[in-house]
């Protein structure tokens, strides 16, 4: 239902096209985590929000090393390839990897949720990006639906070992926030 809306208002389909392309969503997160990252005058703040997104880079590696061992052992055809050619509008070029889950909306979510749970302004704002880009990337043919809600439970599960990893490397993290304090990075 969502891909057959497409091609029938040329505005929607540049827009979706725009937003659910594999650059637009991925850097808006992430000037959002710069922004997080040096943006706060406060330091109590600064400290959260810098802690946070290291939490996100952790979360981006382990959500893609988890996406990695899915994909090792389950290949999804992508719709263009697994519905007849009239049942799919594709507005975007032909991925090849795996359809489930979807990497794009893995990583967005793996941004997105460890900032929500810090920071309910930015984290919002990430959660409205990822969905927006997800329900683009089905608007534009190339997931099924399913394949974003995996790639969202990916993303959250990888937040959630992120947030474990964290607690154990504590005092190793303060330890290099220190250092990058000293040479104004931090």
């Amino acid at each position: 239902f969502i891909n057959g809306l497409a091609g029938r208002v040329p505005a929607i389909d540049w827009l979706f096209r725009g937003i659910s392309n594999d650059y637009f969503a991925v850097i808006s997160s992430c000037l959002i985590l710069v922004w997080l990252w040096f943006g706060t005058r406060d330091a109590a703040q600064r400290a959260i929000n810098q802690k946070v997104v290291v939490t996100a880079a952790i979360s981006i590696g382990l959500t893609n090393l988890l996406v990695f061992i899915s994909n090792s052992f389950y290949f999804r055809v992508r719709p263009f390839n697994a519905l007849s050619p009239d049942a799919v509008h594709l507005l975007f070029y032909r991925p090849t990897d795996s359809s489930f889950p979807s990497n794009l909306a893995a990583v967005l979510f793996a941004i997105a949720v460890p900032v929500f749970v810090k920071n309910k302004y930015f984290g919002s704002l990430l959660l409205v990006i990822a969905a927006l880009c997800s329900l683009g990337r089905v608007y534009i043919g190339v997931h099924f639906p399913l394949d974003i809600v995996g790639g969202a439970l990916f993303g959250a599960a990888g937040a959630a070992l992120a947030f474990g990893v964290i607690r154990l490397i504590s005092p190793w993290y303060e330890y290099m926030l220190r250092l990058l304090k000293k040479i104004y990075l931090a």
